[in-house]
């Protein structure tokens, strides 16, 4: 959400109330406008109204959660705190998780401490049915895809030449910057033909483990054995030994140790504190995007890594907060990394860029770069969030390989609206011959027939990501939903012609609008058609 700094370029990011506003709301004064209390107001007035934003939403974000589903809120040290106590409120104190903490970089500019860190709260729904299900979340270690490439790189100069590998191996590891994330995995650098390894400890955890003889492959002499006895029985030693999985000293007075590879131990609990240069998503956007037209986007790798380990193949993701609309490019690279067809939906007001424009000569060059790229679309943050989404979809269809699964980058546009049905309720003593005529079409004028079709398939619980289709029968404007499943017209005039071309497709639902029939007989003959066409058809008339 927005963090309540007055400083986000596109977002009403100021929640502040004068103390006079303060005042009146707190009830601070009574009827005479005299003090009911002393200086109530001096500590709360700043916060109030982002507390009062924040709290409906994570209310219903609660409502929205799976049994297994997570929240994941980033915030600064201006309402961090605050944060924390409405979610342990909402959610429970024994459903918090952690508090991720985000190193993004160094800033100069400070005058006492450099602050370069945020947060990221996590909540999960339900802590007790993650522990009865045995949930556990995993990640991909960070910066393997590095250490691979430079293995192979090592290979092809080096050849089977394993001492050279891991010598240059380990010079590379610690040339490495202390915040590149592949510098945590230089403990693995032993290579064999099988790949890059680490040798870890073969005794057994905590002791009490079995011993007996195993013999060195070379002096044929019985190798020490730890303390703590074998990690594995006698059998699933001989096994390892076999397969090469263990690592030898020169001679049998040393303990042996078991090879650890990194291939296939790529996965770990997600860290609470990472680093991750705030400064790179700005660039990839700017990138994307031709130019900076949203300040301080949300970084779409940390949030894949968020969807990843949390998250299933068939998941949905939700954001109230979408912005420039990271979070389906996340969606979207997750789902190219794994193959997944995980969903998302993005919740955003269409806030005119005017109305949050900034001050400063930054923001206001964000600001002239977003209307040049809008052109003559509206100009709000959706429009600016749907071309990110566009182009994000775009990239990537065009990275997949013939070995990728085809990436599913659609996405459909909503807006919250009131009903399309006209309000019809009055008292009959108020009734008059214009209410008549005006109740006479219950569906409002301004409504097309895409916006019927939609309440429709929300009424008949047809997911909205269903294939639409629009095509022309006897000159006529009709819907096909999921192939043929459902038919729907709301053009006037509809004859029985049309009736009967409708109901000859079979459908499992066919929907007319009441006032579209040509005539009364139509509208009679409209059953009879279907009985006799398709009589498995339900129809519904608007």
């Amino acid at each position: 959400p927005p963090y309540n700094t007055g400083n986000d370029f596109l977002y009403d990011d100021k929640f502040e109330s004068t103390e006079e506003e303060y005042s009146q709301i707190s009830g601070d004064y009574d009827d005479s406008g005299r003090r009911m209390v002393i200086n109530s107001g001096s500590k709360g007035k700043y916060h109030t109204d982002w507390l009062n934003m924040i709290y409906p939403r994570l209310i219903l974000a609660k409502d929205l959660l799976t049994d297994d589903g997570a929240i994941f809120i980033s915030i600064d040290d201006n309402e961090q705190a605050n944060l924390k106590r409405v979610c342990d409120e909402i959610f429970g104190e024994r459903n918090f998780v952690t508090t991720f903490t985000w190193a993004a970089g160094r800033k100069n500019d400070s005058k006492l401490v450099s602050v370069s860190h945020e947060y990221i709260l996590c909540y999960v729904r339900s802590m007790d049915y993650l522990k009865e299900n045995a949930v556990k979340w995993r990640e991909r270690k960070q910066g393997l895809d590095d250490i691979y490439a430079e293995y192979d790189l090592l290979r092809k100069k080096y050849g089977l030449d394993d001492a050279a590998v891991e010598k240059e191996l380990k010079k590379w590891y610690k040339n490495l910057n202390p915040n590149d994330p592949a510098k945590n995995h230089k403990h693995y650098n032993k290579v064999d033909k099988r790949g890059i390894f680490f040798a870890a400890d073969i005794s057994w955890p905590g002791g009490g483990g079995p011993k007996y003889e195993v013999l060195h492959p070379i002096s044929n002499q019985p190798v020490k054995v730890p303390s703590g006895g074998w990690r594995y029985n006698k059998e699933a030693m001989s096994q390892m030994i076999a397969e090469d999985r263990i690592q030898f000293g020169e001679d049998h007075t040393s303990i042996p140790c078991v090879k650890r590879y990194l291939r296939e131990h790529e996965d770990a609990a997600p860290y609470s504190v990472f680093y991750k240069d705030g400064r790179a998503a700005t660039k990839r956007l700017r990138d994307l995007m031709g130019k900076d037209v949203f300040q301080n986007p949300k970084d779409e790798e940390i949030i894949q890594s968020l969807i990843q380990f949390c998250t299933d193949r068939d998941s949905i993701i939700m954001d109230f907060f979408s912005g420039s609309a990271t979070t389906a490019h996340s969606v979207f690279l997750q789902n190219k990394a794994d193959g997944g067809n995980r969903s998302f939906i993005l919740v955003q007001i269409p806030e005119p860029l005017e109305n949050v424009k900034g001050t400063s000569e930054a923001s206001k060059t964000i600001y002239n770069n977003a209307i040049e790229l809008l052109g003559d679309r509206p100009h709000n943050i959706c429009e600016i969030g749907k071309e990110r989404i566009r182009r994000a979809g775009k990239q990537l269809t065009e990275q997949q390989t013939l070995n990728d699964s085809k990436l599913d980058v659609g996405f459909r546009v909503f807006k919250v609206d009131s009903s399309n049905m006209n309000d019809v309720f009055y008292d009959p003593t108020a009734t008059k011959k214009e209410i008549l005529d005006y109740a006479a079409e219950n569906i409002k004028s301004d409504r097309s027939g895409q916006d019927l079709l939609i309440q429709v398939m929300l009424e008949l619980g047809i997911e909205l990501s269903a294939d639409i289709q629009e095509e022309k029968i006897a000159g006529k404007t009709v819907f096909t939903v999921d192939g043929d499943y459902l038919i729907a017209c709301f053009d006037s005039d509809v004859n029985d012609d049309l009736v009967t071309e409708i109901a000859k497709r079979q459908p499992r639902y066919a929907v007319f609008r009441d006032s579209s029939m040509s005539s009364d007989s139509v509208a009679i003959n409209f059953g009879e058609i279907f009985k006799t066409f398709s009589p498995n058809t339900q129809t519904k008339v608007l």
